[in-house]
């Protein structure tokens, strides 16, 4: 199947399977005689996987890990595992994070008249880039 048929297929739009295929996590496409791309129905299960990965908000770097160990049918499901359980705890780390954002902007909304006057705090911490209150 050509790139177009293929993007409909993964979910992917073409331009991001030249991009996988650019950076080495998707194998270079076979040609037709006129020269388009030509993929195979493993290309579309390694697109899926790759897909899935991204969308478990895997990066690239790990997703090549992730198809690495995949494709070794000797590896230890272990490497799997411990790879899987770096990136809950950096989800975690970035949970926290934006869940100390919120925190900190609902205070300054709930801290804020939002009636007709010009004072308003959110867009003075803005200003002070949250220091100096």
């Amino acid at each position: 199947m050509n790139i177009g048929q293929a993007a409909k297929k993964s979910g992917l739009t073409s331009k991001m399977i030249r991009y996988y295929e650019g950076i080495g996590l998707l194998p270079e496409a076979g040609r037709s005689d006129s020269g388009y791309r030509q993929y195979s129905s493993q290309d579309l299960h390694t697109l899926a996987f790759i897909k899935r990965s991204r969308d478990l908000g895997f990066s690239l770097e790990e997703v090549g890990r992730l198809l690495e160990l995949w494709q070794d049918r000797q590896r230890a499901s272990a490497d799997v595992k411990a790879l899987a359980r770096d990136h809950i705890e950096a989800l975690n780390r970035k949970i926290a994070e934006l869940a100390g954002l919120r925190d900190t902007l609902q205070e300054l909304v709930d801290h804020c008249q939002g009636d007709h006057r010009p004072d308003c705090p959110i867009l003075k911490d803005l200003e002070s880039g949250g220091c100096c209150h």
